[in-house]
């Protein structure tokens, strides 16, 4: 398979379907001012952060229940359209674009958290609700929900991309932490899986399945969650290596050895450097591994002494710590701002994001090898990882009207994935496949398990009207 273009699938083969009238002037007779047609807002709508350019949607509704949602699909439905479900617009993939024409359901105002049940550690949310609006919520009860993509991502698009972030190596994912959905499937049906118990042998397991669909079997509309008591004692700390190599080293022999780290993130030179620039910090401009221990006090002293000694095992250097939350938060805001300050880096310039995850073992072998052929590049990049996981991001920073840039940084990034690929990795540990990662899906699952995968889609939404031109062509 050659390496794909980036626009591959944005040609005139998918032109934009178009949406009847009838069915514009149904919604308008239905949601009112809340279904706008406005090109500005259909322009937001149709934008997220990743490379893809497409035409907006037709239109876009503003639900505030789960019944207007399930009437906007019906109402779709009706038409055969396309349905493009809305939270935040963070995804990177290309999720939200029109890419077939169709209607934008945005359920940004479907943001009540309808249950704490602090006995049973779990929440129920609305899709929009929003990671940090959770968090507040629950601040008063003792109890966080950790899933920390890095944006502050609606809860419905982190559960239909199946999202992670910074504290997957201790609590695990969106697929661990979602119990149950209410989901408006391709007719308008309301249905529910799952339940609050923490485990079921009830037939099929149609949560999972509804989990990194990326809205293109249903449009989830609430979320049940674990949640989890905050820690007696949080520490946090930075080390700076000489090398890569050693910062990865060092991470493999963490997670080895057992030590229940809840966050380590790594930032290469490039970042640390672009991070200082952009938030005004000054840190030392070398590759830096950013850790969070949580525990007892006990516990977290012992694993942060741990984790020092085998730092200092690989030249590990000028451990910075962090007790309090204000000393966190500015630690922990030199990862979040990395791709905010990558952009501005480069003024104009668009990110092509990387996603590859593999086995522990094989972390540094496929991370040294890709670092050296994008510095051969000469393309400006900038590298961040969940690296307890396995899981790390190029960010390739190209001229968007540059072909050649997209050419090579497309080439780049297919040699990372075939390599992920051939030690049993994966071409994408949370951004989900989008548009961007069909062809890979193919190379990873194989040519009969996609095929399983249409069938299913087939079978719940035979229209094809849930998100069409995602994860498959």
């Amino acid at each position: 398979m050659n390496a794909p273009t980036a626009l591959a699938h944005l040609t005139p083969e998918l032109a934009l379907r178009n949406t009847p009238d009838a069915l514009i002037d149904a919604l308008k007779a239905r949601f009112g001012s809340n279904c706008s047609t406005a090109l500005a807002v259909r322009t937001q709508h149709g934008r997220d952060e990743s490379s893809f350019e497409a035409p907006p949607p037709s239109a876009v509704v503003f639900a505030e229940s789960t019944k207007d949602v399930a009437d906007a699909v019906a109402l779709a439905s009706e038409y055969s359209v396309p349905v493009i479900p809305f939270g935040v617009g963070s995804s990177l993939e290309g999720h939200l674009l029109a890419v077939q024409g169709g209607i934008s359901i945005d359920v940004s105002r479907m943001n009540k958290v309808l249950s704490i049940n602090a006995d049973d550690l779990t929440v129920t949310v609305q899709a929009g609700v929003t990671r940090k609006a959770l968090n507040e919520e629950l601040k008063s009860t003792g109890l966080f929900f950790p899933i920390d993509p890095g944006a502050d991502a609606s809860i419905g698009g982190m559960t239909a991309t199946r999202a992670s972030g910074t504290n997957a190596v201790r609590y695990g994912t969106m697929r661990e932490n979602v119990l149950a959905l209410e989901v408006v499937t391709a007719s308008g049906e309301v249905i529910r899986t799952g339940t609050r118990a923490r485990k079921s042998s009830a037939g099929y397991d149609l949560t999972r399945l509804m989990v990194g669909s990326e809205g293109t079997l249903g449009v989830v509309t609430e979320v049940t969650l674990r949640i989890y008591p905050l820690p007696e004692a949080v520490s946090a700390a930075i080390c700076s290596f000489p090398s890569i190599e050693a910062a990865v080293r060092t991470t493999i022999e963490i997670i080895q050895l057992g030590v229940p780290i809840a966050r380590v993130e790594l930032l290469d030179v490039n970042t640390v450097r672009m991070v200082n620039a952009y938030a005004k910090l000054t840190l030392r401009e070398e590759p830096l591994l950013l850790m969070e221990f949580h525990g007892s006090p006990a516990s977290v002293k012992e694993q942060a002494e741990t984790v020092q000694e085998l730092a200092s095992d690989h030249g590990g250097n000028a451990f910075e710590w962090a007790s309090t939350p204000e000393e966190r938060t500015r630690l922990w805001a030199a990862r979040h701002n990395a791709y905010f300050a990558a952009i501005q880096s480069r003024p104009g310039c668009r990110a092509i994001s990387t996603d590859t995850c593999v086995p522990i073992s094989r972390l540094a072998d496929c991370l040294l090898e890709s670092v050296a052929e994008v510095d051969a590049s000469g393309i400006p990049y900038f590298l961040v990882g969940h690296v307890g996981d396995g899981n790390f991001h190029f960010g390739y920073l190209i001229d968007p009207n540059d072909a050649e840039e997209r050419t090579k940084a497309e080439a780049l990034n297919y040699a990372l994935v075939m390599r992920a690929i051939e030690l049993q990795g994966t071409c994408t540990g949370e951004h989900g496949i989008g548009l961007h990662k069909m062809d890979f899906l193919v190379t990873e699952a194989g040519a009969g398990a996609v095929d399983m995968m249409r069938t299913i889609k087939h079978a719940l939404d035979p229209k094809n009207i849930m998100n069409p031109g995602k994860i498959f062509r």
